[in-house]
């Protein structure tokens, strides 16, 4: 681990030519290292999803967060607006999604410290969009979903989202998969997520998931009452452990 860490806004052109701004922190040192591509939930580009960077960078990561409303924001528009543009059509298309993640996993291997590792990480709807593009042909070591719902099943009318299931897309997996999830979650439920493990087992697809009891969604957010600390960083623990084995 270190403390001493970069981070700030970048900018860099998307595969359709629009400008994407990003949030990215890395270590102050030269050493070779792997980079995660943090996927931010359906609120937004928010704090919480930049802290989650820092972190990352404090134990040796190059992390960058693409902020995936860009082209609904830029000058005299504020980031709320943008974001509810997006949560008002149900969120970022499927393949919007899955070009963004890749160029933000190309401008990491980019940087001059990039081993050529890269992973990506999700909480709720990036959750979901973290297997997304784990199964979409991107050059990807690792994935982690952090309860991302719909996976499974389509969302349903009323649930502010027009996800579609990603079960016909699961034969393409290419990378271990890390799940972490709450026995308490409605979003998605223990019966959903042992349905995902299942299809895995069946398709002979690595995976390491894990049901935390007296949690609900969301029990990473340290400003939410549904945080759970215990559970969090044992969370935080096996993400390390996961990405130390695939990003070194």
């Amino acid at each position: 681990m270190t403390n001493a860490i970069q981070a700030g806004t970048v900018h860099y052109p998307a595969a359709d030519g629009a400008e994407i701004e990003a949030y990215l922190a890395v270590p102050q040192d030269d050493a070779p290292r792997g980079g995660v591509v943090l996927i931010h939930h359906l609120p937004g580009y928010d704090e919480a999803t930049r802290e989650f960077a820092r972190t990352f960078a404090v134990h040796g990561y190059n992390a960058v967060v693409p902020n995936l409303y860009s082209r609904e924001g830029g000058p005299g528009i504020a980031p709320e607006d943008a974001a509810a543009a997006v949560r008002a059509e149900g969120g970022v298309p499927d393949e919007r999604l899955i070009a963004d993640v890749g160029t933000a996993a190309a401008y990491l291997r980019g940087l001059d410290t990039a081993n050529g590792k890269v992973g990506v990480i999700g909480h709720c709807s990036g959750g979901r969009q973290a297997v997304l593009v784990a199964c979409a042909g991107l050059d990807l070591q690792a994935a982690v979903n952090n309860y991302g719902a719909f996976v499974m099943l389509d969302s349903p009318e009323g649930s502010g989202m027009r996800a579609t299931s990603l079960e016909s897309r699961l034969p393409e997996l290419s990378c271990p998969l890390l799940g972490n999830f709450g026995a308490d979650d409605k979003f998605p439920t223990p019966e959903q997520t042992a349905q995902l493990a299942a299809a895995l087992d069946k398709l002979g697809k690595p995976y390491d998931f894990k049901t935390y009891e007296g949690a609900g969604h969301a029990f990473f957010n340290v400003n939410r009452v549904s945080y759970r600390p215990e559970a969090a960083m044992d969370a935080w623990d096996r993400i390390f452990e996961f990405y130390g084995t695939h990003l070194s």
